[in-house]
């Protein structure tokens, strides 16, 4: 058996930027990037088509973003500049700590984040101090949760069966659809993270 944990909503708390634009132009402009003028559309509107259920990298976007408006910005720069922008203060989640423990007595333990960010989740469980070695993400296995893929992904990483996977989660359609997959799941909603351990020592 192996354990997954969804990371944000699950494992820690972390406030997300009410108007994400916005946050990117101010990190664009400390780089000194041009912004355009009508940056908020170009950030809001699809610049790429996307199969249902893949996963496009943040910076993908906001470089194809800048480039609609005639900016030419490097993905160094933008990479930057994004990780700046989300890179809140964490809060660890009541029961997260004690919730890794046990279940790293039982097998190996993994997060598996919807993140269209890369480094953003490695650098929020540092921000966190919440040692996880095995970290997969929609960005870097290509798929989101409730795929199928992403939890195979997750799977693979962790080295065992769909079948063997226990995944706990915050959200209901992503996190729960690991059940299609064949994977046993287990809402916080249903069984806080506190009350994990125990759940876990009975299964």
């Amino acid at each position: 058996m192996a354990v997954s944990f969804d990371l944000f909503g699950t494992l820690v708390a972390q406030d997300r930027p009410a108007e994400p634009w916005s946050a990117v132009a101010a990190e664009l402009r400390a780089r000194e990037m041009p912004v355009p003028e009508d940056w908020e559309a170009a950030y809001r509107a699809s610049h790429a088509d996307i199969d249902p259920g893949r996963e496009q990298s943040l910076v993908d976007h906001a470089v194809a973003a800048l480039a609609s408006r005639g900016v030419d910005a490097g993905r160094g720069v933008v990479h930057d500049a994004l990780l700046a922008a989300f890179d809140a203060p964490v809060e660890v989640r009541p029961g997260a700590r004690e919730a890794l423990a046990v279940a790293r007595e039982c097998g190996p333990v993994g997060v598996l984040s919807n993140c269209s960010l890369p480094g953003l989740a490695d650098r929020t469980l540092a921000r966190a101090d919440l040692a996880v070695e095995t970290v997969v993400t929609s960005v870097g296995c290509g798929w989101r949760k409730p795929h199928d893929r992403a939890f195979g992904a997750m799977a693979d990483e962790l080295g065992v069966e769909v079948g063997e996977l226990v995944h706990v989660g915050d959200d209901p359609r992503a996190d729960g659809g690991g059940r299609t997959a064949g994977v046993a799941v287990v809402l916080t909603e249903d069984v806080a993270l506190s009350a994990f351990p125990g759940w876990l020592e009975e299964r």
